[in-house]
């Protein structure tokens, strides 16, 4: 059997799922194949963040997830005693969302599989091995083997390789990992549902035994406890031993057990993440130890990154910068995220009980100053997502102050109707010129709005949070969750931002010059047929 395909996914996890969906969507023609016959049945990754849920809008299927995750948790950090010593409560939405949530990967998943039947152009091979593939300079031909033992011949322009920390992608290109494996085994309890009510995550920082307790949604809660030298995996997953360790940190001692195993965590990242016309995405090209809860949402990151622009370089002529910028902006976030998880881990496991007391003490310090106690408390240590090199063009401010090479903020906003939703419900997916003004209708020019729309990109209106928004030639709207009232968006009133549609800023420019925009929106666009760009226009038009 052999298929014709624009793109083929290998490995049906969260981040092929989010992959086949963005394509989905986008009107590429698209093939996942997965080994497995069906999505995963048993819990894996807990935690979903904010950036993540922006993805699952631009899918269309945040709704549909936000009503089985538990919204907006946050951490506290114990002492031996038991004692609070730092608290993380994150309270802000700067993307329009609850910054962690907890969730079940099995629903989830779910969920992502039944949103690739809205698209007729998704096919799903499940139970399908990937045999071997080859490239030449213009398809990927790949082989897969069926569960009956039929083989199917798949030739696509581009392969995505999202098949886990043991990709057969990133093996068969022969891509080293980089990086380290922990020495450090943990054991990881899942509970069907637990009798601990405490909302948030636990982090018990105790050397005798460090141990995490975190919460889902439906009463369920997972342990993480750290195993001792000489613990092997037979006896840690025995059942006595087990109920043990959940007695000292709870009241879930007696609790019926889900899953119980013994994990090695991994802090490594592929050299390459593209190799022509392959890529690698999610664990495939990086793993991540589980103490930042970004492993997955690493992945989705990816997904978002890579899918736009496959979706592009169908259409263009020559898309070799475009793609290039894939692991130009990805890979150096990505490890900002393994760093990060490493540090957490060196709060959570004290090697001692002097460290724990010189641990718990820089942090009693750091909440007598309100600004530390920020950082920590709304989760600022988080590497903000942003770009170093890639697809975006610098407004010589620094880095500190630029938005640009940045994941925008996602404000509600408001219409010129009242009515509200999130800033990206009214941008089309397409690239976007947001002209951040008082009047923003006087200060575009019909000749520059005509010119912008005309190189294939939407033009929507955004006024400060005390100025009501009135309809020009485009739609407008007012920041009312004031998160362009702070800085640095602040500073950029007068502005007009050009979107990605990933939602990231490539460049920024004085909103009387956004003509200027014209030439890099064919960076980052295929030209456009006249059709597209009027149902964009109509599209913003409604909205």
């Amino acid at each position: 059997m052999a298929l014709a395909t624009d793109v083929t996914i290998v490995g049906a996890g969260p981040t092929g799922l989010a992959l086949a969906n963005l394509l989905g969507g986008m009107g590429v023609k698209t093939t996942l194949v997965e080994r497995n016959r069906s999505t995963v049945e048993e819990p894996r990754a807990v935690s979903i963040d904010d950036e993540s849920m922006r993805t699952l809008q631009a899918i269309g299927l945040h709704e549909v997830v936000e009503a089985i995750v538990a919204k907006g948790y946050g951490s506290r950090y114990l002492s031996p005693s038991r004692q609070c010593f730092a608290v993380v409560d994150p309270v802000t939405r700067d993307y329009g969302f609850e910054k962690r949530n907890g969730f079940q990967q099995p629903a989830l998943e779910a969920v992502l599989r039944r949103g690739l039947d809205r698209y007729p152009n998704v096919r799903q091979i499940f139970g399908g091995e990937l045999i071997d593939f080859h490239q030449t300079a213009d398809s990927v031909f790949a082989n897969i083997r069926q569960s009956d033992g039929g083989v199917i011949a798949i030739t696509s322009s581009y392969l995505v390789g999202s098949d886990g920390g043991r990709s057969t992608v990133r093996k068969q290109l022969e891509i080293p990992l980089d990086g380290s494996t922990f020495a450090q085994a943990w054991l990881i309890v899942d509970l069907v549902r637990t009798e601990n009510r405490f909302r948030h995550t636990e982090v018990f920082c105790d050397p005798h035994r460090p141990c995490i307790s975190l919460p889902g949604p439906d009463r369920i809660r997972r342990y993480e406890f750290m195993l001792k030298p000489g613990e092997d995996e037979p006896q840690a997953t025995e059942e006595q031993f087990v109920r043990d360790l959940l007695e000292r940190v709870g009241p879930d001692r007696d609790m019926e057990l889900r899953r119980v195993r013994v994990y090695t965590f991994h802090a490594r990242i592929a050299a390459q993440w593209r190799r022509g016309r392959v890529f690698l995405a999610g664990d495939a090209a990086h793993l991540t130890p589980p103490f930042a809860g970004q492993g997955m949402n690493s992945g989705i990151r990816d997904a978002h990154n890579l899918g736009w622009k496959l979706a592009e370089a169908l259409a263009m002529p020559d898309p070799v910068a475009l793609l290039d910028s894939y692991e130009a902006e990805r890979k150096p976030h990505a490890w900002e995220m393994i760093g990060l998880a490493l540090r957490m881990g060196q709060v959570m496991m004290p090697a001692s009980h002097w460290q724990a007391f010189l641990v718990r003490t820089g942090f009693r310090i750091l909440g007598l100053y309100p600004p530390a106690r920020d950082y920590v408390a709304q989760m600022r240590y988080k590497p903000k997502p942003r770009f170093r090199t890639g697809l975006f063009w610098s407004d010589g401010r620094k880095e500190r102050r630029t938005l640009v090479g940045r994941l925008l903020p996602q404000p509600t906003v408001e219409a010129p109707d009242r009515s509200r939703y999130l800033l990206d419900a009214v941008l089309p997916d397409m690239p976007v010129v947001l002209v951040f003004d008082e009047y923003p209708d006087r200060v575009l020019s019909v000749a520059d709005r005509m010119a912008l729309e005309a190189a294939g990109a939407a033009v929507v209106g955004l006024t400060p949070e005390w100025m009501n928004p009135v309809a020009g030639g485009f739609p407008v709207v007012r920041d009312v969750s004031r998160l362009f009232s702070a800085e640095p968006p602040r500073s950029y009133l007068g502005s007009a931002f050009l979107l990605r549609r990933d939602r990231y800023v490539a460049a920024v420019v004085a909103a009387s010059d956004a003509g200027d925009l014209v030439d890099k929106i064919s960076a980052i666009r295929a030209p456009a047929p006249a059709v597209t760009v009027a149902k964009a226009q109509a599209y913003v038009a409604s909205a």
